[in-house]
């Protein structure tokens, strides 16, 4: 019996304006660029709000109505609910209605959406915090599996995570780190105890979040009968069928003219027209299937871009020496006690800042420059290593 597991990444950026050189020192608002749209956190999330999160959510509970076996899974990052509650209050209501349903389930993260664990396990903590209060605020329930920044995992985060007291970790299901094993169990992560970890098969997630409208697909057009065959010819071959991607995937990334709402709306009756399949969410696979065997993942692995590595965020000289510099303000910025600033050092940790940076071409480049608000990966860096020295002279003052 495979159980589709649905999980849904939620997040928008705080995105960085383009911070010239001369605004150091008098200027410490490093996040509204009310002349460039693209730099313009409130129309951005607007627009994505009518593309993608008020469509995608009023089928969602259109589907979790009819259909009581169907259920899903979000991991909403802090800063994107910042945004929410600021510039989209419609839209945190329509993500509340789908909670109070009872089969919806929200998963721990990095309230900033950062790299931090990759910098510092006090701050990664905090942050852990941060986002577990907020959720507990804003929707009445606390999280207990959890999913990093991007997917971003090895053993010793999976430890870190089980000491915190998580039932499940999430992490993408990479040939190179499964080998011969299929993501459609659940395992152990080496040197733990209890924690399970749940792979993402990355070929039926990607044919949804990445293929659906490729007319130069072999598979084009992608009905919900096709798919939920290949949901179906699981049975025997595995447990769990971890459907993880962008919630952007609904009408942002792939239009509302691909079809893909309308794909949404039959999918869920079309899986359970085979009475071996069903749904459930990421704690309830961890409760109801055993781990068959143990995972030995010793570098990090992500979800991003074929290599599936940190090459996203941390590839080139401007990315690290960004990164660097940044976290080398912790105790200084945690010893001030100064809340404004605290927040703001946190909102630059967002893993987006360093993406925007990056240099890689070919299959990936595009993809970089399709979500790159800047010119340039320079630009990016240009405006960015600015607010860092605004933010130095604040440290001082």
């Amino acid at each position: 019996m495979p159980s589709v597991c649905f999980y849904f990444q939620v997040h928008q950026p705080f995105r960085i304006k383009r911070y010239q050189l001369f605004s150091i020192g008098k200027d410490s608002d490093y996040f509204n660029d009310d002349s460039n749209t693209k730099l313009n956190n409130q129309k951005i999330l607007n627009k994505v709000a009518e593309k993608c999160y008020l469509p995608a959510n009023a089928v969602m509970l259109e589907l979790l109505e009819k259909y009581p076996e169907f259920k899903v899974s979000y991991s909403f990052s802090g800063v994107f609910l910042e945004q929410l509650e600021t510039y989209a209050p419609e839209v945190l209501r329509s993500f509340k209605k789908l909670i109070n349903t009872g089969r919806v389930e929200i998963l721990s993260e990095t309230y900033y959406h950062s790299l931090s664990f990759l910098y510092s396990q006090d701050e990664f903590r905090s942050q852990v915090k941060l986002h577990d209060d907020k959720i507990k605020k804003l929707f009445g329930v606390t999280p207990t599996v959890f999913r990093n920044t991007e997917l971003i995992y090895n053993n010793e985060l999976a430890r870190v995570v089980e000491d915190m007291g998580y039932k499940a970790i999430l992490a993408e299901g990479a040939d190179h780190i499964l080998d011969w094993r299929s993501p459609n169990f659940l395992y152990r992560p080496k040197g733990t105890k209890k924690i399970k970890l749940l792979l993402k098969n990355y070929r039926l997630s990607d044919d949804i979040a990445f293929r659906f409208s490729s007319k130069e697909w072999s598979e084009h057009p992608l009905t919900a009968p096709k798919f939920a065959d290949w949901v179906s010819q699981v049975n025997g071959n595995g447990e769990v069928i971890n459907l993880f991607m962008d919630y952007e995937t609904f009408g942002e990334h792939q239009w509302e003219d691909t079809g893909i709402f309308n794909f949404l709306r039959a999918l869920p009756s079309e899986v359970l027209k085979n009475p071996d399949n069903n749904f459930m969410t990421p704690s309830e696979v961890a409760t109801n299937y055993p781990a068959r065997g143990e995972l030995d993942v010793h570098h990090f692995v992500s979800w991003a871009d074929i290599e599936r590595d940190l090459s996203a965020w941390l590839s080139n000289s401007m990315q690290h020496e960004a990164a660097h510099n940044l976290y080398e303000m912790e105790k200084q910025v945690m010893k001030t006690g100064d809340n404004v600033l605290i927040h703001d050092w946190r909102r630059l940790q967002t893993s987006d800042h360093f993406y925007y940076m990056c240099t890689k071409w070919f299959n990936d480049g595009d993809v970089h420059k399709y979500f790159n608000p800047y010119n340039s990966p320079y630009d990016a860096f240009i405006s960015f290593m600015n607010v860092l020295n605004d933010m130095k002279l604040r440290l001082r003052g």
